[in-house]
């Protein structure tokens, strides 16, 4: 689609994430070359905290991986965030394709990597607004540690999550390994990411990328 055809607030709501997972397409290329299959990174945390746990603050405990499959649906109660997810893929850019615009209030997957409730770190991206109006995680950065993150997948299972962890990543220090890297090994981790920061008019890009990470602590029906 050329600019010229493109509606009016599109590049707001695309640029941010695009951004951030084209940087995923980079990651993946350069673990598979130094790491081979299934590497991990240790735990961290981000360059900026936008929250975090209160100190001595349980959290349940890692469920063991769930069998592969899709997910269909994105649930964060607290939130009041329930959306349906689709699987994307990459563009002619080497970006993860979000949402298309005309869907604002849909959940993207990223469809070759891990699925949810699976070993390993699944990705979820979305929208955090229009040019007129919130999107899907416009909320997201209100999320905090303890809350509960679940996925209903085509199997039948719902996916529990636990949030762990809350970040936010300016653009110029943007750390794909700390994003996408699996925080614990033999764990099933999740990541939500839509855009933060401010909305930067002369670049028009969003100047941060927030990042939400859960992990799997239990399975239901649904």
């Amino acid at each position: 689609m050329s600019e010229a055809s493109r509606p009016a607030g599109t590049g707001r709501m695309l640029t941010g994430v695009a951004w951030a997972l084209l940087l995923l397409g980079l990651w993946l290329w350069g673990r598979e070359i130094t790491e081979g299959p299934g590497g991990t990174s240790a735990p961290t945390t981000g360059d900026m905290a936008a929250v975090g746990r209160p100190l001595g603050a349980p959290l349940p405990p890692a469920h063991r991986p769930l069998l592969p499959a899709e997910p269909r649906r994105v649930e964060i109660p607290s939130l009041g965030i329930a959306a349906p997810v689709v699987g994307r893929g990459l563009d002619a850019t080497g970006a993860v394709d979000p949402p298309p615009f005309e869907m604002p209030h849909t959940v993207g997957w990223f469809r070759t990597g891990t699925r949810p409730g699976a070993e390993g770190a699944a990705l979820l991206v979305g929208h955090v607004d229009t040019a007129t109006k919130p999107a899907v995680f416009y909320g997201l950065s209100s999320a905090r540690p303890g809350e509960t993150v679940n996925v209903t997948r085509t199997d039948g299972t719902v996916a529990e999550f636990t949030i762990d962890d809350v970040q936010v990543f300016p653009r110029e220090r943007f750390d794909a390994r700390k994003v996408y890297g699996q925080r614990q090994a033999d764990r099933a981790e999740l990541r939500l990411i839509t855009c933060g920061g401010t909305f930067d008019r002369k670049t028009g890009a969003y100047t941060a990328n927030v990042v939400v990470s859960a992990y799997l602590t239990g399975t239901g029906k649904a």
